[in-house]
C-alpha cells in the first residue's frame, strides 16, 4: 500500500476538505489544540470544501482549509511547505482579516467569534526545539490570556523526530501521518482513532481515481518546477554578487596601482584584465 504526501496541495485539502469525512479534520483539531472532555469540537462546517478543478487551477504555494464548529468559532488550517517572504505579518493580517469578515461596518462587536490558526510549517520558524507551539495574547502582568478571540498554533514538522520519542499521544500520531506519509507501507498498528484511520485510508492511492491522482502528479511536478526555479535564481543572485565583487575589488586595485605610477602592462599582469578593460576603469 502506497500513500501520498499531505504536504501535496491536492492532496491536502482532499483529505482535510472532505465533506463526507469530517471526521478526519475534527479529530485533527481536537488532536491540535488538547481539547478536554466537554469542550471538544463534535461538528463542523467546511466553507472551502475539496474541489479538484478549483484545486487544479491554484497557482499559490499556500493552501487552507476553512471551518467553523458547533459554538460558530472559526478555524484555520493552513499547509506552508516553503516559508514566503513576511510569513509572521502575512499569518497574523490573514487571521486578522478572517476575524473582521464576521461582521459588517455598523455591526455589533459582539457578533464576532474566536478565530484560531493552525499552521503546519514543513521548515522552522520559532526559535527551541517544541514542534507544537501555541501563541496567546497574554496580559504581560498577570500571565493571564485576557483577549482570547486570536489565537496560533502551529507545528514545524522538521522538529518532530520520532526517533527520540514514544508516538503514544493522539497529536503525535496525527505529526507522523503529515510527515511520513509518503514512506510508509501500511498503516500503523497503534492508529485506534476513527479520525485519523479515516485520513490514513483517503491517503491511500489505491482509493484515489485517476483524475485525482493525475492533478496530485501535476501539482508535485508544480512543486518541484518552483523550487527548482527558486534555487536557480539564487544560484544566479549569488554568482551575480560574487562577480560584482571581484569587479570593485579589481577596479580599487586598478585605481591604486595606476596612482602609483605603474605602467597598463603591469596593471594588466597582476589584474589579469585587459588594457582596454583598464582603460574603462580609468576612463581613458
Amino acid at each position: 500500500m502506497k500513500f501520498v504526501d499531505i504536504k501535496n496541495d491536492v492532496a491536502f485539502r482532499k483529505i482535510f476538505g472532505n465533506e463526507n469525512k469530517k471526521e478526519i479534520l475534527i479529530s485533527f483539531l481536537n488532536a491540535v489544540l488538547e481539547l478536554p472532555k466537554g469542550k471538544k469540537i463534535e461538528k463542523i462546517e467546511i466553507k472551502n470544501p475539496f474541489q479538484l478543478p478549483e484545486i487544479k487551477a491554484l497557482k499559490s504555494s499556500i493552501l487552507d482549509v476553512k471551518v467553523t464548529d458547533e459554538r460558530n468559532i472559526t478555524y484555520i488550517v493552513e499547509m506552508q511547505v516553503e516559508e514566503p517572504d513576511g510569513f509572521d505579518k502575512r499569518v497574523q493580517y490573514y487571521t486578522a482579516k478572517q476575524y473582521a469578515s464576521q461582521i459588517e461596518v455598523g455591526e455589533d462587536y459582539p457578533k464576532l467569534n474566536q478565530v484560531i490558526f493552525i499552521g503546519i510549517l514543513n521548515f522552522k520558524f520559532f526559535e527551541g526545539e517544541n514542534y507544537l507551539t501555541r501563541h496567546l495574547i497574554i496580559n504581560q502582568k498577570n500571565k493571564k490570556q485576557e483577549l482570547k478571540d486570536l489565537e496560533f498554533n502551529f507545528i514545524e514538522l522538521s522538529k518532530f523526530h520520532e526517533d527520540k520519542i514514544q508516538i503514544t499521544t493522539l497529536i503525535e500520531k496525527w505529526i507522523y501521518f503529515l510527515k511520513n506519509s509518503p514512506n510508509l507501507d501500511v498503516i500503523p498498528e497503534n492508529v485506534a482513532d476513527e479520525g485519523l484511520k479515516q485520513a490514513y485510508q483517503d491517503a491511500a492511492k489505491h482509493n484515489w481515481s485517476k483524475e485525482d491522482l493525475m492533478a496530485y502528479d501535476y501539482a508535485s511536478m508544480r512543486k518541484a518546477d518552483e523550487s527548482s526555479k527558486t534555487k536557480r535564481a539564487v544560484e544566479k543572485a549569488v554568482t551575480e554578487a560574487v562577480e560584482k565583487a571581484v569587479t570593485e575589488e579589481k577596479t580599487g586595485t586598478v585605481k591604486k596601482l595606476y596612482e602609483k605610477g605603474m605602467s597598463l602592462a603591469d596593471i594588466s599582469e597582476i589584474t589579469e584584465l585587459s588594457i582596454e578593460q583598464i582603460k574603462d576603469i580609468l576612463l581613458f
